[in-house]
C-alpha cells in the first residue's frame, strides 16, 4: 500500500501506542491527537520518525480537529472513555468523547476522507436465547452506556459513508500504554501476583482479541478499504470464545498456583454474555497472529515490570 496521511485522535492509548508505530514504520504520515490525561510516555521511542506529528490537545476541539483533519486520507478515531466503570464515573465525558466527537469528525471531513471506526461487539449485551453465534447481522442489545454510545456512533457512521467499523472483542496484550482494567489482563494480573480471584457469574461468556492483532485488523482494513467499506466486521479470536471460568482454566495451565472461586453471592454489574462469530472478516483475508496462551505468558512476563497503580483508565 502506497502511504498513507493519517489521523489518530488518542493515538497515545492502549490500541494506538500499537498502532501508531506499526503505520510509521509501514511509511505513512500519521498525526495523532492525544491528552495525555494519564502522563503516558508510550510514543517517545518513534518521536524520530519525521512522518509522525503529535498535537497535545482535546479531542472534542472541534478547531482542532479540523486544522488537523486537511489532506488526510484515513481518520481512526480511537480516543474515548474506554469501558462500562469508566463511562458510569463520567456520563458526560462519556457522550462528548465516546458520541459527539465521532460526529464532529463525520461532519467536518470531506466525503472522500475514509474513516475506520473502533466499536465494540459489548454491543451484542446478552446473547438472544437460542441463538448459536452473533454476527453482524444479530440484534444488538447494549447493557452499558458505553455499549450504547459506540452502538449509535457506529449507525451514525454507517449512515453517513465511506466508513468500516470494527466490532473489537476483550482485547488483551502487553502495550506500551498498558491497561489492567481489561479482564484477561486483570486476571493474569491477579494470577501473577495474588495468586487467587473470585468470580462473579463465571459462566458469562465473551470473545477476545490481542491488541496488535487489533493493529493490524486496522491495517488490514486500510489496504483493503474499498472492497470492505461501509460495513461493520466483528475482530475476535474464533477459538476464544470463553467464560469466565473457561479464562480462568487457561491461565491455570501456565500458573498451576492460580485459585479461582465461584462466589455464590453478588453479581457482576457487567453482564454482557455472548458467543463471536469473525468469519465476515476472515473471509475478507484477515488472519489472526497471537492466540490467548500466547498473551498469557506474554503478560506473565510483562507483569515482571507493571504495578496495578500505574496503569488503568478506571
Amino acid at each position: 500500500m502506497s502511504p498513507r496521511k493519517i489521523l489518530i485522535t488518542g493515538g497515545a492509548g492502549y490500541i494506538g501506542s500499537i498502532l501508531v508505530p506499526e503505520l510509521l514504520r509501514r511509511g505513512h504520515e500519521v498525526t495523532v491527537i492525544d491528552s495525555f490525561i494519564y502522563n503516558q510516555t508510550p510514543l517517545l521511542d518513534v518521536c524520530n520518525f519525521k512522518t509522525l506529528t503529535i498535537v497535545r490537545g482535546d479531542a472534542r476541539d472541534e478547531e482542532l480537529i479540523k486544522q488537523n483533519l486537511k489532506d488526510k486520507d484515513f481518520i481512526i478515531p480511537l480516543a474515548c472513555v474506554v469501558g462500562a466503570p469508566s463511562c458510569d464515573k463520567d456520563p458526560i465525558g462519556a457522550r462528548t468523547t465516546n458520541l459527539e466527537a465521532i460526529q464532529a469528525i463525520a461532519r467536518l471531513r470531506e466525503k472522500e476522507q475514509k474513516i475506520i471506526f473502533p466499536n465494540t461487539n459489548s454491543g451484542y449485551g446478552r446473547m438472544a436465547e437460542g441463538v448459536a453465534f452473533c454476527d453482524e447481522t444479530s440484534a444488538l442489545d447494549p447493557v452499558s452506556l458505553y455499549g450504547k454510545l459506540k452502538v449509535q456512533a457506529e449507525k451514525e457512521l454507517l449512515e453517513a459513508g465511506n466508513t468500516i467499523t470494527l466490532r473489537l472483542a476483550t482485547v488483551f496484550g502487553i502495550s506500551p500504554r498498558m491497561r489492567l482494567d481489561l479482564l484477561v489482563n486483570d486476571f493474569v494480573y491477579r494470577a501473577v501476583n495474588d495468586g487467587a480471584v473470585v468470580l462473579f457469574e463465571p459462566h458469562f461468556k465473551r470473545n477476545y482479541i490481542h491488541v496488535r492483532d487489533v493493529a493490524n485488523a486496522f491495517m488490514h482494513t486500510m489496504e483493503n478499504f474499498e472492497t470492505m467499506k461501509n460495513e461493520t466486521y466483528n475482530v475476535g479470536l474464533s477459538d476464544a470464545n470463553l467464560s469466565k471460568l473457561e479464562l480462568c482454566e487457561e491461565i491455570k495451565k501456565q500458573i498451576p498456583s492460580f485459585v479461582f472461586i465461584e462466589s455464590k453471592i453478588g453479581k457482576d454489574p457487567d453482564k454482557r454474555n455472548y458467543i463471536v462469530n469473525n468469519s465476515k472478516i476472515e473471509k475478507t483475508g484477515f488472519k489472526t497472529q497471537i492466540s490467548l496462551d500466547e498473551g498469557i505468558a506474554e503478560l506473565i512476563r510483562g507483569y515482571k515490570v507493571v504495578r496495578r497503580h500505574q496503569f488503568s483508565n478506571v
